[in-house]
C-alpha cells in the first residue's frame, strides 16, 4: 500500500460555486433515473377536495366540505415525492492513500461534495456519518443551503485526531437509526475491513443503498521500481515488494481482480449496489453515467 498524500487543491467550500454549476446534469439523473421509484410509498399529502364521482371510496367523502355544499366532496392526496440521501463516509487511515495527484480521501470527499450539491440542487434532504475508527460526525437529512455548507466544511475538515481501523458497522448501523424514511444511502470508502455485511443487511431492508468502492491502480498493477518498501497505515507495518518479479506481479493483479470480485459478489448478496471509482476517475462523470444507464429498480 502506498504512503499516504496529502492535498494541497482548494477546499471544496472554495470550489462549491464551479461544482454547483457541473452537478446540474448529476441532479438532474439522480431525480429522473434509477432510484425514482424512491419517491412512491413515502407517503401521501392533502392536495385539496373535488366533487364524489361514482366509483369513489366512500370513506374518502370530506364531510364538513359536503356538508356546507349539500353535494358529497371527497379528499384528494398526492404521493410525497421528496428523495433523501444519507452519505457514509470513510475517512479511515487506508483512505489516505492514493495517487501522487489525489488520495482515495480526497475522491471520497469529492463524491460526497457532489452527492450534496446535486440534493441541494433538488431541494432534497441530505445527511452524513463520518467515520474512521470511531464515529467523527453524525448529521441527521435536512435540506437548505445552510445544511449544504455544514456538510462542505465536514468534508473539508482535517481532523488531527488519526484513530487507526474502521467502525464501518457501527456507521451502517447508526445510519438505520437515524433514518426514519426510506431514503438513499452511499456509502463511500475503500472497504478494507471486516464485518459489514450484517450491518449492511439490516440497512439495505429498509433503504436503498449505493456502495461506492474507491480503488486506485496499485489495487492491480505495479510499477516496476525494484524491491520497494509498502508501508500499511493502519498498523504502521512495512514490507518490502519485488515490484520487478513477474510472478509477483500476477500473483498482485490476480490478488486484486479476486478482491474486487468477492466485494462485488457481497454487495449484491447483502443488497446493496456496487459502484467502483478509481482515484484516476473523474466522479462525476462516472455518477452521471451511473444514474442514467441504470434501469428503474
Amino acid at each position: 500500500m502506498v504512503e499516504a498524500i496529502t492535498g494541497n487543491k482548494d477546499t471544496l467550500i472554495q470550489r462549491a460555486a464551479l461544482l454547483r454549476i457541473t452537478t446540474k446534469t448529476l441532479a438532474n439523473n439522480l431525480q429522473n433515473g434509477s432510484f425514482k421509484s424512491l419517491y412512491h410509498g413515502q407517503g401521501i399529502e392533502f392536495a385539496g377536495v373535488r366533487e364524489y364521482l361514482r366509483g369513489d371510496d366512500v370513506r374518502a367523502i370530506d364531510w364538513n366540505v359536503t356538508a356546507r355544499n349539500a353535494k358529497p366532496f371527497v379528499k384528494v392526496f398526492e404521493e410525497e415525492r421528496e428523495l433523501q440521501i444519507f452519505l457514509v463516509i470513510d475517512r479511515s487511515l487506508s483512505m489516505q492513500t492514493g495517487s501522487k495527484d489525489k488520495s482515495k480521501l480526497q475522491t471520497a470527499m469529492e463524491i460526497a461534495a457532489l452527492l450534496t450539491l446535486a440534493a441541494e440542487h433538488n431541494s432534497n434532504p441530505v445527511g452524513a456519518v463520518l467515520f474512521n475508527g470511531e464515529i467523527e460526525f453524525v448529521c441527521s437529512p435536512k435540506s437548505g443551503p445552510k445544511q449544504t455548507m455544514v456538510l462542505l466544511s465536514q468534508f473539508d475538515n482535517d481532523s488531527e485526531k488519526k484513530v487507526r481501523g474502521s467502525v464501518l458497522g457501527n456507521a451502517l448501523t447508526g445510519a438505520g437509526k437515524v433514518l426514519k424514511k426510506r431514503s438513499l444511502v452511499f456509502v463511500i470508502s475503500d472497504f478494507r475491513m471486516r464485518d459489514w455485511e450484517d450491518p449492511l443487511v439490516h440497512l439495505a431492508s429498509k433503504h436503498d443503498v449505493v456502495c461506492v468502492r474507491i480503488g486506485e491502480n496499485t489495487d492491480y498493477e505495479l510499477p516496476e521500481m525494484g524491491s520497494i518498501p509498502f508501508t500499511d497505515p493502519e498498523n504502521g507495518i512495512t514490507k518490502v515488494m519485488p515490484t520487478n518479479s513477474k510472478s509477483f506481479k500476477d500473483s498482485w493483479r490476480e490478488d486484486g481482480r479476486m478482491r474486487l470480485q468477492r466485494w462485488t459478489d457481497s454487495c449484491l448478496k447483502h443488497g446493496g449496489v456496487p459502484l467502483k471509482i478509481s482515484t484516476k476517475d473523474d466522479p462525476l462523470t462516472v455518477l452521471s453515467s451511473f444514474f442514467s444507464k441504470r434501469e428503474v429498480l
